[in-house]
């Protein structure tokens, strides 16, 4: 089983006419089995209402494009992740429709919690594929609810969530009560607490302002995943590993470690580890829009981050007016009004940030269950150019990106081989 990975696709525009620069890398991704990418942006009706929430940009699409990531040859994608919902569940069920419509296989929402989390699966003359997706970074009201025999359940993602314990000082504990006491801070919380809408917390500590601190030696954040979230995605790939050949497991996560984003945090890696003690052959991480370093773990590969493959996040047409307000803009500016001030004329965000558009695509070679060799190419989306051009990946070859990657996987134990221009793993190397 062979598989070609890329991160976010976050596709506004249609693909150039006549642009032939996509050739040669859609050549090579369409040399595997699973070609995989992650869908970032929604595809609603003209008239579907913004939500509240966005995940930054209200991501959308013609359902058109779809048809331009064909071209690229992907055959399999996810759509957990923070913009999923940015056009509430209307949006939600018309680009699940869409999907279903132009016969795509992905994962990752649905109608309800059984659906977002459900097993999809693709038939190969080299063994059968099970895609599950999941995405610890959304809003909470975004989550799938479960079904119930009274009750049915709610359109959303996948969840994996986490909670995050800040450890600090005896002494500033002790300081952290007295001034919650003195403020108040918590008094509403106590009061719900009372009346019995939510449980108290553990004695070892105290939730301030909503975030939980405890005493410990060690100063910092620890971040640990949810027990339902992962026993239920655990579950999932237990079956799936049942009645298929190979499991992959694709993530979204933007969360970060000791204020690096190039760092997965600390539930991320251990709910990567779990993924792959359960049985699954390869995790796929995405989000942060930046790549990070690759773990190979039992023999099988978390791609904790493989950044962005198209990002036109600063190409869409029209944004609700929530977006405006932020800006103190109102009804009588435009859109390219709007994304000016938020890059401050393309000087600030992520459009500024060349780490943004420079990428890998990942290239994977199993056999008899573990990785035997990961091949990863270097892309360009454009930096520098103006935003309404830039976005589209070409096949470079600038090594720098490279040389990060090599980097980043070192920190997590694995040793890449720059040849020309790709970082190559192989078996048996003797290179972690």
């Amino acid at each position: 089983m062979t598989i070609a990975a890329t991160g976010d696709s976050f596709i506004t525009r249609r693909f150039p006419a006549g642009d032939e620069a996509h050739c040669e890398l859609a050549q090579w991704i369409g040399g595997f089995d699973i070609r995989f990418t992650n869908l970032e942006v929604t595809l609603p009706r003209r008239e579907s209402f913004p939500g509240a929430q966005s995940g930054g940009t209200w991501g959308a699409a013609d359902p058109s494009v779809l048809d331009d990531l064909r071209k690229y040859g992907f055959n399999a994608l996810a759509w957990a992740n923070n913009h999923t919902l940015d056009y509430s569940y209307e949006g939600l069920e018309e680009t699940e429709r869409q999907l279903d419509r132009y016969d795509w296989v992905h994962a990752g929402a649905g109608q309800n919690l059984a659906e977002a989390g459900a097993i999809r699966y693709m038939e190969f003359s080299s063994g059968r594929a099970a895609l599950i997706a999941a995405t610890s970074t959304f809003h909470e009201s975004w989550r799938a609810g479960e079904q119930r025999g009274d009750m049915v359940g709610r359109p959303g993602v996948n969840p994996l969530r986490y909670a995050t314990t800040y450890r600090i000082s005896e002494q500033q504990l002790v300081q952290l009560k007295v001034i919650a006491a003195d403020t108040g801070i918590n008094d509403y919380q106590e009061m719900l607490v009372k009346e019995g809408f939510v449980s108290r917390e553990a004695d070892d500590g105290i939730t301030f302002g909503g975030h939980r601190f405890v005493a410990s030696e060690a100063a910092g954040a620890k971040t640990q995943p949810h027990p339902g979230d992962i026993a239920r995605i655990l579950g999932a790939i237990g079956n799936a590993r049942r009645q298929a050949d190979y499991v992959i497991v694709s993530i979204h996560s933007h969360e970060i470690k000791d204020g690096r984003k190039e760092a997965p945090a600390d539930f991320l890696r251990e709910f990567a580890r779990r993924c792959i003690d359960e049985g699954a052959h390869a995790v796929i991480g995405h989000g942060p829009h930046i790549i990070r370093g690759v773990e190979l773990y039992r023999g099988r590969p978390i791609l904790y981050s493989l950044g962005n493959f198209i990002f036109q996040n600063d190409s869409v047409d029209r944004l609700p007016s929530d977006f405006y307000e932020k800006y103190g803009l109102g009804p009588e500016h435009r859109t390219a009004d709007a994304l000016d001030a938020r890059s401050a004329g393309d000087s600030r965000g992520l459009g500024a940030s060349p780490d943004v558009w420079s990428s890998v695509v990942a290239g994977l070679a199993f056999e008899g269950g573990d990785v035997a060799e990961m091949r990863f190419r270097p892309i360009s989306l454009g930096y520098g150019e103006p935003r309404y051009r830039r976005g589209w990946p070409r096949l470079t070859n600038d090594g720098s990106v490279l040389l990060k990657l090599q980097s980043l996987s070192r920190e997590l134990g694995t040793e890449f081989v720059i040849e020309g221009t790709q970082a190559i793993w192989k078996r048996g190397n003797g290179n972690g």
